[in-house]
């Protein structure tokens, strides 16, 4: 008697386990996407101007205020390969030139600009759900790390870090986004994205600091655009709503 009761009580398991799962799959559902939202190639059709701004121990000389940033015609080869037919177009890189009067814990901050507005830093929109960061960056072996700032919808600024570049050559950097950090509300619109406000590079108390480069490639996002709908989803869009009620007030 006391056989046949265990195997009854594993077998009443048994379906547990197997039914859970069909009971909870369509629960949540993701529409991940991979959305490139810088290239740093320098093309004529991006809106976007990288500027920086560094801490107080940069070097500054008669000719040159450091960082120095431009364009270079190099890439990652893992990315693109080592040949460029004639049909294909152009590569860049962005490259940063940085240089400190004395160590510590030193910092250069690269940020987005309008081409129209040089002098008025922007915030770059992130689509969707974000989930994970990821760049292609360059490194010279030295003991720095790079951080991206995000701002929330209640204007909460947020450092996370994207990872040290104490290795050799192009590597790509990648991280997920935290989980604390918001990206949609209780109450409709329940839609509050990111915006992307700039990289902070920082140099460490033992490295040298007295001349160095680092390259920027291809700066992408893994994000969540599935965007439920529900009956009287379109008047839980901002834009929608204020054209109604801008009709009705004629």
């Amino acid at each position: 008697m006391k056989q046949g009761s265990f195997k009854f009580i594993c077998l009443i398991i048994w379906a547990c386990i197997m039914v859970s799962p069909c009971l909870f799959a369509d629960e949540t559902t993701h529409s991940y996407e991979s959305r490139i939202l810088e290239s740093f190639n320098n093309d004529s059709d991006s809106k976007y101007v990288w500027k920086a701004d560094s801490s107080k121990f940069i070097t500054k000389t008669e000719e040159t205020t450091y960082p120095i940033l431009t364009y270079v015609d190099a890439w990652p080869v893992a990315v693109f390969g080592y040949n460029r037919s004639g049909d294909m177009p152009p590569l860049k890189s962005f490259g940063i030139h940085g240089r400190f009067d004395r160590k510590g814990y030193n910092w250069i901050d690269i940020y987005p600009v309008l081409k129209d507005k040089p002098d008025e830093p922007v915030e770059i929109p992130i689509p969707g759900r974000v989930r994970n960061f990821d760049m292609w960056v360059w490194g010279a072996n030295l003991k720095y790390y790079i951080e991206i700032y995000v701002r929330d919808y209640r204007g909460v600024v947020y450092g996370i870090k994207f990872g040290d570049i104490a290795y050799i050559g192009w590597r790509n950097l990648q991280v997920d986004l935290p989980k604390n950090i918001i990206q949609s509300r209780r109450t409709l619109p329940a839609y509050a994205g990111l915006t992307f406000v700039k990289f902070r590079i920082w140099t460490q108390p033992v490295e040298r600091v007295d001349d160095f480069y680092i390259y920027f490639k291809q700066f992408k996002i893994l994000t969540d655009m599935f965007d439920p709908l529900f009956d009287g989803n379109d008047l839980a869009d901002p834009d929608h709503v204020q054209k109604l009620w801008a009709s009705n007030d004629k």
